[in-house]
């Protein structure tokens, strides 16, 4: 009897693509990035001329405050999109780890450090038991992370007592966010920075970026080829988690506060930067550059809106219009790749 040849693990999803093909598709993914880009460049074009108080510093350096928590967030979703799964949970997720960040640090007074540690492994615990729930228990990624979604957003209620928990008060805590390491640049944006080119160098250069793409783009032959998908998935959910950790203690910095109630809508601006960005919700394509142009889209027409004095009901109608012509603009990309 012949045993069946499988490929080694780390041969998968590193085979060059035929010339025609991969060059085919690299075109796409830098199109679809030059639109995003030409898109950004229009909107704060239109909003400048709509209004002088748009391009000011103030205004400026909030634009990119409200683009580093959306970006982060988007950037760990971008893991998750990227094999085919989805994560509605980010939001109240990080509505739980700021809650947590806040307990450790002034409930339970831990220094600084341990206690952000501790916000941020909330996240990872979260997103663990998110990846064991698809990939072990075999839910879909839509149910699993829209129960956790209800959980967290449950549990940040109950563990502050709907109350706000202050941070105001804890040395150090605000300067993670609106510090200054390098003059005129808040430290929140250089985290998104920061992780931004963590994210690329993970996509792009180890064994776990690949298997990103190579579970994405068919998870049975992947796991055919000797790859334990199931455990790599559930990796793939705790870095997503790890990076809702940490804009979970960004935003708690930002705002010198854990607020309870907050949180809900952000889940829907990054997977929305996800998908501007060119990720597909099919999974097997997408990259971090584009996620960063697609959450500086979200935060410039959102600050955009409001400094139109547009009601927040329109405001909604608006975000929710734009999610979904990029997944339109998604599902013809894949008609035109299959055909």
């Amino acid at each position: 009897m012949t045993t069946p040849v499988t490929e080694r693990p780390e041969d998968v999803a590193v085979k060059p693509t035929s010339g025609r093909a991969g060059t085919g598709a690299f075109l796409r993914k830098q199109v679809q990035q030059s639109l995003a880009f030409a898109t950004l460049v229009v909107l704060l074009v239109f909003f400048s001329i709509a209004s002088s108080n748009f391009f000011t510093p103030s205004n400026i350096s909030g634009i990119l405050l409200s683009t580093a928590v959306v970006g982060i967030l988007a950037l760990g979703t971008t893991f998750v999109i990227i094999t085919g799964g989805i994560d509605l949970s980010i939001g109240t997720g990080m509505t739980l780890c700021a809650v947590m960040t806040g307990v450790f640090l002034t409930n339970m007074g831990l220094p600084l450090i341990v206690g952000v540690i501790g916000g941020i492994l909330t996240g990872a615990l979260m997103g663990f038991i998110n990846g064991v729930n698809v990939a072990i228990l075999g839910l879909p990624p839509f149910i699993a992370t829209l129960a956790m979604m209800l959980v967290a957003q449950g549990l940040a209620l109950v563990i502050s007592g709907v109350r706000p928990i202050y941070l105001s008060g804890v040395v150090g805590y605000k300067d993670i966010a609106l510090g200054a390491l390098i003059p005129g640049l808040p430290n929140a944006v250089l985290i998104l920075f920061v992780l931004a080119i963590l994210a690329y160098l993970v996509l792009s250069k180890t064994i776990l970026g690949r298997y990103t793409f190579a579970i994405g783009s068919n998870e049975e032959a992947t796991r055919l080829s000797g790859v334990d998908t199931r455990k790599w998935k559930i990796i793939i959910y705790t870095v997503s988690g790890l990076f809702t950790g940490v804009a979970g203690v960004v935003i708690a910095s930002r705002l010198q506060s854990a607020q309870p109630q907050l949180g809900s809508g952000y889940e829907l601006q990054a997977i929305a930067a996800v998908i501007i960005g060119g990720t597909s919700l099919l999974g097997g394509r997408g990259s971090i550059l584009g996620t960063l142009i697609g959450a500086l889209i979200m935060s410039v027409l959102i600050n955009g809106l409001r400094i139109l004095s547009i009601q927040t009901e329109w405001q909604n109608v608006v975000v929710g219009i734009v999610i979904l012509i990029a997944v339109f603009t998604d599902s013809l990309r894949q008609r035109r790749s299959a055909s």
